[in-house]
């Protein structure tokens, strides 16, 4: 190597696919991992890199994907209050989000974005629900930006019961985003985001998921996160809700199932065929009283499953530290053992398929492996799933470059942030009369 380069991580433990480096150093230039290599970095390297970060006591893992989550809900934490999915939603949930100015929004979304920064989280799947106007969309691929995270934004959508939009103004709405926000930023996507089976009419959902497909996108929808919404499905269609979907030609790889709590060995099968993605939302699940989804079989049936916190309305955090370890404690408690399960595993659902390798985007987080509640450190991976904190991540990096820097957001002022937040949040709820 001849030429000066932009960063260097060294002294840390590196993750990688054969193994931890430990210590191993890490080059990195334009955006993206050039070189990682065993032991110290040699005075040599040392002495071309711009920027040099001490990674000494900390794991060096790829950045964390949040793969479902509501940002607009970080106003509308500790609401749940005991309340089942669906009261919750009709007696809170919407009001609130029925109230939201896009100033609103746009203070929501960039707290929420700051607290999976803290978490480790590189890129954040944002289904997003306040859909009022098209500028309530667009301020969060703002937030994102400003920030500097990845966010992929799942418009929601639904064309039955509360809320419901035509069929034209959706399909408007999602070109629009598809043809502009696409090109505004390499770390901005949008998906379609249907809300769930039952809020969605047939056409509706083959026509906007045929959308997603033109722009080399997917739908992401809600399906079976209770028995509730299994029964009503069954009653309208006669199908359980993922045969129904594959009934409608929209399950596949292009196709995310959140939740996935309430489906039977038929659907697994299914899910299996069709190769499609199940993201599994422990906390919430388990704060709604939901139930918990077979992870261990949709695993077992070589079922890609990645992880998402949900959001904070029935989480109640961005924690994906706290999920992980939800992910593999109750992947144990439903098949009563605990050998069904790796912190490995639940480490790479985190990581949604992202590795520390050469010539790939530069998304890495270091994690802090020396403190009470971490030492001593027999295994690394045991330590981040069942010992970590989102507080032990010190420096995260996207797109190579620094976001947040010894715990600190680099794009703006958080204290200032929070002020904010709090007071809009107070206007919000009464506005909305909620109490």
């Amino acid at each position: 190597m001849a030429q000066s380069f932009d960063l260097l991580i060294q002294n840390g433990h590196v993750f990688t696919e054969t193994g931890w480096l430990s210590p191993g150093y890490v080059v990195i230039d334009s955006g993206c991992i050039r070189q990682i290599k065993n032991g110290e970095a040699p005075q040599e390297i040392v002495s071309l890199a711009k920027r040099v970060i001490n990674a000494s006591g900390m794991a060096v893992i790829p950045g964390l994907t949040n793969a479902h989550t509501h940002l607009c809900q970080t106003f509308m934490r500790g609401l749940a209050n005991g309340r089942p999915l669906l009261s919750w939603l009709k007696e809170l949930i919407w009001p609130l989000q029925a109230a939201m100015g896009s100033s609103e929004v746009a203070l929501a979304a960039t707290l929420g974005l700051v607290e999976n920064l803290h978490s480790g989280v590189t890129h954040v799947v944002n289904h997003h629900k306040i859909t009022h106007t098209l500028e309530h969309t667009q301020v969060v691929c703002q937030a994102a930006q400003k920030i500097g995270i990845r966010c992929t934004i799942a418009r929601a959508w639904s064309d039955r019961g509360s809320g419901a939009e035509g069929q034209r103004a959706i399909l408007d709405e999602l070109e629009e985003l598809f043809s502009t926000c696409h090109n505004v930023s390499p770390l901005i996507r949008i998906a379609n985001g249907p809300l769930t089976p039952w809020r969605a009419t047939a056409e509706t959902l083959q026509r906007t998921h045929a959308l997603a497909q033109h722009y080399n996108s997917f739908t992401h929808i809600h399906v079976a996160e209770t028995r509730d919404e299994v029964q009503m499905t069954l009653n309208e269609t006669g199908l359980r809700p993922i045969a129904w979907l594959d009934a409608l030609g929209v399950l596949g790889t292009d196709c995310q199932i959140v939740h996935g709590v309430w489906v039977d060995e038929q659907e697994i099968s299914l899910l299996r065929e069709r190769k499609s993605l199940v993201i599994h939302c422990p906390v919430s699940n388990a704060v709604l009283g939901s139930g918990i989804a077979p992870v261990v079989q949709f695993l077992q049936q070589d079922i890609q499953v990645l992880l998402g916190t949900d959001g904070s309305a029935s989480n109640d955090t961005q924690d994906m530290f706290e999920t992980m370890k939800m992910a593999l404690c109750l992947g144990r408690v439903k098949a009563l053992d605990p050998m069904v399960l790796s912190p490995q595993k639940v480490l790479e659902m985190g990581f949604a398929g992202k590795s520390i390798r050469e010539n790939q985007p530069a998304d890495l987080v270091l994690v802090e492996l020396d403190s009470s509640h971490t030492v001593p450190v027999h295994d690394i991976v045991s330590a981040l799933i069942l010992c970590s904190r989102s507080s032990d991540v010190h420096t995260v990096i996207v797109d190579g470059k620094i976001v947040l820097e010894n715990h600190q957001i680099c794009a703006l002022d958080e204290k200032a942030l929070i002020q904010e937040c709090n007071h809009a949040a107070k206007k919000l709820l009464e506005r909305a009369g909620i109490s």
